[in-house]
């Protein structure tokens, strides 16, 4: 280790890492330091079931990270990363074998509302499909970091997408639109009728048309162990089996740049009731699979489906969506799955299959929900538990184990509702400043919010380099 970094990042998520990589190849001494045995927060793949079988423990589609603003300026493919797409982004199976579906082409995805609404699909989310790289760029960014490209789209976005999705699908006449749009805004676990949900909604469709929901060949961690490689060539250094409980753990740097939950930063940096009033959210429960044949749903599109989101309608997902936010945990869950090996046969062996699927339950909860989770695959796909050859589940506890930032197992870093979910943590211009001048947050629990996309460790670099290119920053320890 030099004597003195210009920063120190904590946490190898992939906001942290790149926050690091955007620091390193402007010239600074970085080094990471992550508590766990290997990089990747968010973002890993593990043999979580039987040999050979690779799961991911948390993200495992990645439509913001193949449209992110920042991946897109780095060379990971020559570090391992290979986007792999399915044949369809995702389906929306129904009780009577039909399924609505999110295609890369708007106009299958139109045609599978049905006609009284395909029209009215292609209007909404048509305008932001060409020109989606400006506005997630704009979306992505503040203000403060970065002056929007394309303020007009912009503009439009801010009307359709800053009011409730329950506002958003009342233009639609026929259930599966809504229903689609309402499993959308179930990604963020936020209940229907919150502030902005329209934009998450809007967001995930227009991504799906305009760069896909890949996966990353091999799995989530290509996308961690593609920035640490980056990284260590750029000169940045990374220790993994290194907890940091206080900044005095730390070598001296310039700047702490932490990628972890308001909740730890405060304890490590010493900042008291700083982020009390940060409100952490709903959790889910997750399901690992290894399956000797590929799931038989009813509906077939769900069968060549990256991602299949089982509702199915509109009332369901809302009624669940509530429940988990209020402390109870949904008899009928509504389900994100994704479906790995059938576009990456390498992730099982031979003729089988990896299968990844999630309910959302209340904050900390301590139940099973195994059930339940598989009473509804089976409703959409009779015969799924027969195929069953293992299985690892994971509730809010063992979520919280896996990433210290999902605070009893809130997976987003913090509720994505009420203004929360565009103003974290806190109501201010510069989210990623803090009241220690050389400490820094990158989290998701800093906008953009939840996702592998990198653009929270991309913006808190921002506030960092302008900070270690004023005369007189020093060493903050």
């Amino acid at each position: 280790m030099t004597s003195m970094f210009d920063a120190v990042v904590v946490g190898a998520g992939p906001n942290g890492l790149t926050a690091a990589v955007e620091l390193a190849r402007r010239g600074f001494s970085v080094a990471v330091f992550e508590a766990k045995s290997t990089v990747g927060g968010g973002a890993r793949t593990e043999e979580l079931t039987l040999p050979g079988f690779r799961h991911d423990p948390c993200s495992a589609v990645h439509p913001l990270g193949i449209g992110s603003p920042v991946f897109g300026t780095m060379p990971l493919d020559r570090y391992g990363l290979e986007w792999l797409h399915p044949e369809l982004p995702m389906a929306h199976p129904w009780d009577d074998g039909t399924a609505a579906v999110l295609a890369r082409s708007v106009s299958e995805t139109a045609a599978s509302f049905g006609p009284r609404d395909a029209g009215a699909y292609r209007r909404l989310v048509t305008p932001y499909v060409h020109r989606f790289d400006s506005l997630v760029r704009d979306f992505m960014q503040l203000p403060s970091t970065a002056l929007p490209r394309d303020p007009v789209t912009l503009a439009r976005f801010g009307l359709d997408g800053l009011p409730p999705s329950t506002w958003l699908t009342r233009r639609f006449r026929d259930p599966k639109a809504p229903a689609l749009l309402a499993g959308l805004v179930g990604h963020v676990i936020a209940p229907l009728d919150g502030f902005a949900t329209s934009a998450v909604g809007l967001v995930f469709a227009a991504a799906a048309h305009a760069v896909g929901w890949p996966l990353p060949r091999g799995g989530s961690h290509s996308i961690s162990d593609a920035l640490a490689a980056y990284l260590k060539d750029l000169g940045g250094a990374v220790h993994t089996d290194f907890e940091v409980k206080r900044l005095d753990d730390l070598p001296p740097a310039r700047a702490y740049v932490f990628d972890t939950s308001p909740t730890a930063l405060a304890r490590i940096a010493g900042l008291g009731a700083y982020y009390d009033g940060y409100r952490y959210g709903a959790s889910a429960f997750k399901i690992d699979y290894a399956l000797s044949e590929p799931v038989p749903w009813t509906a077939e599109a769900a069968r060549r489906a990256g991602t299949v989101q089982v509702g199915p309608t509109a009332g369901e997902i809302g009624t669940a969506l509530r429940q988990a936010s209020s402390g109870t945990a949904p008899d009928t869950p509504f389900l994100i799955t994704a479906q790995p090996s059938l576009v990456d046969p390498g992730r099982a062996p031979d003729g089988k299959h990896v299968f990844w699927a999630y309910g959302h339950v209340p904050h900390g909860w301590r139940g099973d929900l195994t059930d339940a989770i598989e009473r509804q695959i089976e409703r959409f796909a009779p015969g799924f538990r027969d195929l069953v050859l293992a299985r690892a589940t994971a509730g809010p506890p063992e979520l919280a184990e896996r990433n210290a930032n999902y605070i009893g197992g809130d997976i987003a870093c913090g509720a994505a509702r009420g203004l929360q979910l565009l103003l974290r943590p806190k109501l201010s211009l510069f989210p990623y400043s803090t009241p220690h001048p050389a400490v820094f947050l990158c989290s998701s629990a800093t906008p953009p919010g939840p996702g592998v996309h990198g653009m929270s460790g991309h913006n808190a670099a921002k506030a960092v380099w302008r900070r270690l290119r004023t005369p007189g920053a020093t060493a903050a320890a």
